[in-house]
């Protein structure tokens, strides 16, 4: 019999492309006999998935895990970031927060009740019980951790080999550590989004699993050429976060009935009364109103109407939606300092991106698209279809919800909400459980994709490593997916009550480890008088009284809002106080409110209105003041016990501390910013080196060759291969003849 031709031919520079010579790896049936090779061309896997199934050959592994690969290594950047950033600020932070005479002290929440170590452990989970092992208070215990988490990061960051799930996992188990003995300074939500990021991120990094025969990325030992099947399964997790951060995040604006926010002025106290303004918060403040209230409108578009597209089946409305959360996440950080809380939500981002968008950003040339058939034509063109009508929608359901009119005369557009609160909630109560389900849709879709990448892997042990690496990794994936319900559907009440029983007892058994989180910033938009503030005196006399000005506080009105940097930690002394006052009958503060469009008025940023007096005249060891202090627990009631320890670790802690000191907190941050961007700088410049330009193709013949022959080096001719003619007596030869 004779062979068949072959359906396609495989690109040569694909992995599936046959060696040279046309001789299959492995041998065929006998001489001059092939396998024939088979071209599948699929333009999407599916709505869900991120991976693209390229030409492959049966029997080989496909290119299907390609498509995340560089968007996973970008995202673990991201985090090591984020890390850096929240060890780093920490780190300047611990003796006026956590020291022995700090605001807080961390060891009154270190104490043992006569319970056992690994009781302990799980109740409070921090590497901080072993600093008595190791001659170390609580405090340099928390200086350890962070100098720890700092280094990891900043090697997870600039080298690719520490980017290992190991590390991620160190890196979790310090903030971890951290997070336990925080208190009220590290119960903000980027913190709860930096542990739930961190933890996706110890699935996400490779492990380095090698293959059943041979070591880890070889090709004896099955691997695929795109990566392991599974790789891509955990990163999806990132979708699903980024979809419940941003979706809960423009559901609490509405569901807190905020007056603000229903009548679309929030944004007009914004930028006076956020924690952290900048210079360019007070540009924004002076805004048109209307402007304000259409950009309120672009908020709940953007975080309510656009996450559905995450899980949108082409790659044009994710992108949209990638860019629109760029474009928000951007703008909140040109206008305000919400430490790492934006970065690490564009770092999230980074699941909506493939390898085909990424590679012009990284002077990577695209692959240039086969030619299309007419099927591939029509399924383009109805595709174009469906994202026109997608957008057409989204442009109908916001003009008709927000009442959308263009006014030509005063060249301004008016806009409103159109809907109830009662209207509201009953979509709320409509649109749950639908969404729960497209995350169940888009996961099984994954894990399909994955179950299919495993039948490409070489070998039956090849195969089987790959299904067990896929069960141990798809059941973290699916167990994760589950806990995230639990708060996601505290949205709404009645989708929490019907959720499986299960998934509250899974919850409620991992929630000390903050592993799945809920999220819902600015749910109401405070300070609506004006900026309130403590401002807090000191005089020897009692006649002469300065003012004591905390860091990134608004003391100075002469002093312009800090400008962007390194994210720092909230201020401590100036949050503290005012939690403590809130609660007072009358609480007696300062306002602070931007200057008018005209400028800063002789050169004040801000204008400061009295209100009265917010605490009598005091003095240290003031019972009054101090029976204050021991109601709202901010007295420790335990005398610290200093003890200069002369073990080496403590005192090396304690040289970094007076050495760091002497340089200030912005100076350290920005060192290791500097640091990292230097030397990803540098090794940007040296990995390009241009590539050796091809010679000139001679015309046949110039060369000397005589009857096909091609010259070797060693000077011996070799035939020349030819392309496989058809056998004699075979179908096309007749067809010839």
């Amino acid at each position: 019999m004779t062979q068949r031709p072959p359906l396609a031919a495989a690109r040569p520079d694909s992995p599936a492309a046959p060696e040279e010579g046309g001789k299959e790896r492995g041998g065929g049936r006998g001489p001059g006999r092939r396998r024939a090779d088979v071209s599948l061309r699929l333009p999407s896997l599916g709505p869900l998935g991120s991976a693209r199934l390229g030409s492959a050959r049966l029997g080989s592994a496909g290119a299907m895990g390609d498509a995340t690969r560089l968007p996973r290594q970008l995202f673990l950047q991201g985090v090591a970031v984020a890390f850096l950033f929240a060890f780093a600020s920490l780190y300047t932070q611990i003796p006026g927060l956590y020291g022995r005479e700090g605001i807080l002290p961390a060891r009154r929440m270190l104490r043992p009740l006569g319970k056992g170590p690994w009781e302990l452990l799980w109740e409070s989970p921090t590497l901080l019980w072993l600093g008595p092992r190791l001659g170390l208070d609580t405090e340099q215990a928390m200086e350890l951790l962070c100098l720890l988490g700092t280094l990891g990061s900043l090697g997870a960051l600039l080298l690719k080999p520490l980017r290992h799930g190991l590390l991620y996992l160190l890196l979790w188990g310090l903030y971890l550590s951290l997070y336990q003995v925080g208190q009220v300074f590290l119960y903000f939500q980027w913190d709860s989004l930096l542990l739930e990021t961190g933890f996706l991120a110890v699935l996400v990094a490779p492990l380095g699993l090698s293959g059943p025969g041979g070591r880890a990325g070889g090709r004896t030992g099955g691997k695929a050429p795109g990566g392991w099947p599974h790789e891509p399964l955990p990163f999806w997790l990132v979708r699903w976060l980024l979809f419940r951060l941003m979706f809960a995040s423009g559901v609490v604006k509405l569901s807190s009935r905020c007056p603000t926010w229903w009548g679309l002025t929030a944004l007009t106290y914004h930028y006076e009364t956020q924690c952290l303004p900048t210079p360019a918060a007070w540009l924004a403040h002076q805004l048109p109103v209307w402007l304000h209230k259409l950009s309120v409108v672009a908020t709940f578009v953007i975080e309510i109407a656009l996450p559905p597209l995450f899980f949108a089946p082409t790659r044009r409305l994710r992108l949209a939606a990638f860019y629109a959360q760029v474009l928000l996440q951007v703008l909140i950080i040109i206008t305000g300092n919400y430490s790492f809380f934006n970065l690490l939500t564009l770092v999230l981002t980074t699941s909506l991106l493939d390898e085909q968008h990424l590679a012009p950003w990284l002077g990577r040339t695209r692959r240039k698209a086969p030619p299309r058939s007419w099927l591939r034509s029509l399924l383009a063109l109805l595709t174009l279809l469906v994202e026109v009508a997608v957008f057409g929608l989204l442009g109908y359901g916001t003009v008709s919800c927000f009442g959308l009119e263009l006014d030509k005369e005063q060249r301004l557009v008016h806009s409103k909400t159109a809907f109830t609160f009662h209207e509201f909630s009953q979509w709320l109560r409509a649109v749950i459980l639908p969404t729960v389900g497209l995350g169940v849709v888009a996961l099984a879709w994954e894990l399909l994709t994955a179950l299919y990448r495993c039948g490409q892997v070489r070998g039956c042990l090849g195969k089987l490593w790959a299904m067990a690496q896929l069960s141990i990794f798809g059941a973290a994936t699916v167990a994760m997916f589950i806990i995230s319900l639990v708060p996601y559907t505290y949205l709404e009440p009645g989708a929490n009550g019907r959720l499986w029983p299960g998934a509250h007892q899974m919850f409620r058994a991992v929630e000390h480890l903050q592993l799945a989180n809920s999220y819902g910033l600015f749910r109401r938009m405070t300070g609506l008088g004006g900026r309130p503030e403590v401002v807090l005196e000191g005089s020897y006399d009692r006649e002469h009284w300065t003012e004591i000005e905390f860091m990134f506080k608004p003391g100075n009105l002469s002093a312009a809002p800090p400008r962007g940097g390194p994210p720092p930690a909230p201020s401590g002394l100036a949050d503290v106080v005012c939690r403590t006052w809130a609660s007072q009958p009358q609480p007696v503060v300062h306002q602070l409110r931007l200057p008018p469009a005209a400028g800063p008025e002789g050169g004040r940023w801000w204008r400061r209105q009295w209100v009265e007096e917010f605490y009598p005249t005091v003095s240290l060891g003031d019972p009054v003041l101090d029976s204050l202090l021991n109601q709202f627990g901010l007295k420790d009631k335990t005398p610290p016990r200093l003890r200069a320890s002369a073990a080496p670790l403590p005192q090396a802690l304690r040289l970094v501390r007076e050495q760091l000191s002497a340089l200030g907190p912005l100076a350290v941050l920005w060192t290791l910013v500097c640091t990292a961007a230097a030397v990803r700088l540098l090794h940007v410049l040296l990995s390009r080196n241009p590539r050796p330009s091809r010679p000139p193709r001679r015309p046949e013949g110039s060369t000397g060759e005589k009857n096909g022959a091609a010259p070797r080096r060693d000077g011996v001719e070799r035939p020349r291969a030819q392309p496989p003619q058809a056998p004699t007596g075979s179908r096309h030869a007749r067809r010839k003849q």
